[in-house]
């Protein structure tokens, strides 16, 4: 498996400082060492993907090990489904935390897989190599993955984008899609702590055209959050930092602990 030329959609092969295809167009590995694979004419944005405010509270929570329940859960999805030899995407992959965690186990437990990870933050992907994990990256849309069809046995959509076609498009058949989406009341606490009406989150429906769903599963627990630190770095890794004022956000300012819980459910598919 190999990543794609955005251009004319041949293989690219890796080389020490780039990656080439047979039609001679190049991408030259960033001295972090992903490649860019982002089509700019493609969108207009100045700014892709998420921004390193959220990226650093992402890395510094998620390091301390709070999710590790949610991660040891996918570990166990994951090595069901993978037989050594077998290709994982990660699509939208953020800094790996969840991806490195995953590979790091299936190589204990002697199984040799291949993972890509893909996602639209350059700054992502320059905190997710220095989890030195061995993980090739490019900076790509999960709604226009760098793989070619039918090319992965399992694909890893946590809390990302449900590019549902295109996940369809590069799984091989009865390839596996093992998404993660948070449930109703998951961080109702720190909401409630922000927010004078808390409200619940809105849970997708679980049919997705083109997958059979296998099997869902609900994970909860009540993480207790002991510093002032942990409870910024969780409410800013989330969307409703970005769209709370400046007034609500204070509120958590004078908070040193905080019991929340934290509710996901994994969903489990197979390509049809």
């Amino acid at each position: 498996m190999n990543f794609t030329c955005p251009v004319c959609r041949e293989a690219l092969a890796e080389e020490e400082k780039l990656y080439r295809c047979e039609k001679g167009h190049c991408y030259d590995k960033s001295k972090f060492g992903y490649v860019n694979l982002l089509q700019s004419q493609k969108s207009s944005a100045k700014r892709h993907g998420d921004d390193r405010v959220m990226i650093r509270a992402r890395r510094d929570f998620l390091d301390k090990g709070y999710y590790g329940f949610l991660r040891d859960a996918l570990y166990e999805n994951c090595n069901e489904f993978l037989q050594s030899g077998a290709s994982v995407i990660d699509a939208g992959c953020g800094e790996c935390w969840y991806s490195s965690g995953i590979k790091q186990k299936l190589n204990e437990n002697v199984k040799k897989i291949s993972f890509y990870g893909v996602d639209i933050s350059k700054d992502a992907l320059e905190f997710a190599s220095k989890r030195k994990s061995g993980i090739p990256a490019a900076v790509a849309s999960v709604f226009d993955l760098p793989f070619n069809d039918c090319c992965a046995d399992l694909l890893l959509n946590v809390f990302s984008p449900e590019a549902d076609s295109e996940y369809l498009r590069v799984l091989k058949k009865d390839g596996i899609m093992i998404r993660v989406i948070p449930l109703e009341k998951h961080l109702f606490e720190l909401k409630a702590a922000v927010y004078e009406k808390p409200y619940l989150n809105d849970v997708p429906e679980t049919n997705v055209v083109g997958f059979t769903l296998i099997r869902t599963q609900k994970i909860r627990k009540a993480i207790e959050l002991g510093s002032n630190e942990d409870i910024q770095n969780l409410f800013k890794m989330t969307p409703y930092y970005y769209k709370t004022s400046k007034n609500d956000q204070s509120k958590l300012d004078s908070l040193d602990r905080l019991k929340t819980q934290a509710e996901f459910e994994i969903r489990v598919y197979r390509k049809d």
